[in-house]
Formats: structure tokens, C-alpha cells, sequence
């Protein structure tokens, strides 16, 4: 069988160490992980590491993933009102796969109209977007909810890719 495919998508600048490496480091221990951004160029952390990204979004087939994650960091707030970023994951979403956020992130999920009546947690900085969209805000490390998956912040990284990795492991076995 082939092996699931995860799509990080990171800012251009300014997204959160752990919760791109941290997170990325559970989930590939089990999956193929490939990493894009909106302009294809390398995107650069909050504390200054560059990370060599696969392709930029234009070149992202939705049917080729089984999740998409969105990283956090005061830099993806570039992608609130993005309407290809916002297209991608409300088109992932409809397509069944799951569409994953941590920390400022879940606002983009938010914007892109999928957390509806689900429990989100994030920063509090996406509480309002959260409830604006018609999710219940939490404030939780973790929520799972559905094919929705969100975490609260970098503390929370590593459980972050758990539960990624679990939900992608279960999904298999129906």
C-alpha cells in the first residue's frame, strides 16, 4: 500500500519552529511529508531557520493528500483573506481529507468556512475568527472534531502530530 501523504503549509515568513518541526517530526515517522507555501520560495521561521519548501501552492493537487496542515506563527495571519489558501483547504475539506491548524492557523480555517459547529482550539488571537466561522472555541491543547484537527500552540507541537498521525493511522484501517 502506498504510504498517505501530509501537506505543511507554511508563511513565507515568520511561522513557529515547533510547530512545523516538531509536529513534522511525529507525522513523518509514519508518512510522506511535503512542505509548500504560497510563493515556492524558502519560508523563514520566527527564529530565523529557512526551511527549502517542495513547490509553491499553485502546484498543489488536493486529491494528492490526506491532510493539510497549517502552521502557526504571527506570519500566517498573511493568509486570512488568501483566497487560493482559503480555496485549498475548503476544497480538502469537501474532498474528505483532514485539514489540520495550530495555534493563529485556526483562523485561516476559520476564514475558509470549515470549523462550523466544531470545537477548534488555537492562540487566542484566533478566538474571534473561530467564533466568527461558527466554531466553539476552546482553548484546549487538542481538539479533534471530525476532520477538523487544531491545536492550541507550540506547547503543544508534539500532540499536534499525534494526533494527526493517529486520525491518518485509523482512516487507513476503514
Amino acid at each position: 500500500m502506498q504510504k498517505k501523504k501530509v501537506l505543511f503549509i507554511l508563511a513565507p515568513k515568520d511561522f513557529r519552529d515547533e510547530e512545523y518541526f516538531d509536529t513534522r517530526e511525529v507525522i513523518e515517522k509514519k508518512f510522506v511529508v511535503h512542505t509548500s507555501n504560497i510563493s515556492g520560495k524558502t519560508s523563514k521561521s520566527v527564529f530565523g531557520k529557512h526551511v527549502e519548501v517542495d513547490f509553491s501552492m499553485d502546484k498543489i493537487d488536493v486529491n494528492d493528500y490526506s491532510a493539510l496542515v497549517f502552521v502557526g506563527g504571527q506570519g500566517c495571519s498573511v493568509y486570512f483573506d488568501e483566497k487560493k489558501i482559503l480555496d485549498i483547504a475548503k476544497a480538502s475539506y469537501l474532498k474528505g481529507k483532514f485539514v489540520c491548524a495550530i495555534c493563529l492557523a485556526a483562523g485561516i480555517i476559520s476564514n475558509a468556512g470549515i470549523v462550523s459547529g466544531k470545537k477548534i482550539t488555537g492562540s487566542y488571537g484566533a478566538k474571534d475568527l473561530v467564533e466568527a466561522g461558527g466554531g466553539k472555541f476552546t482553548g484546549k491543547d487538542i481538539e479533534v472534531s471530525g476532520r477538523v484537527i487544531t491545536a492550541s500552540g507550540p506547547e503543544a507541537s508534539k500532540k499536534f502530530g499525534e494526533a494527526i498521525s493517529d486520525a491518518l493511522s485509523k482512516n487507513n484501517e476503514e
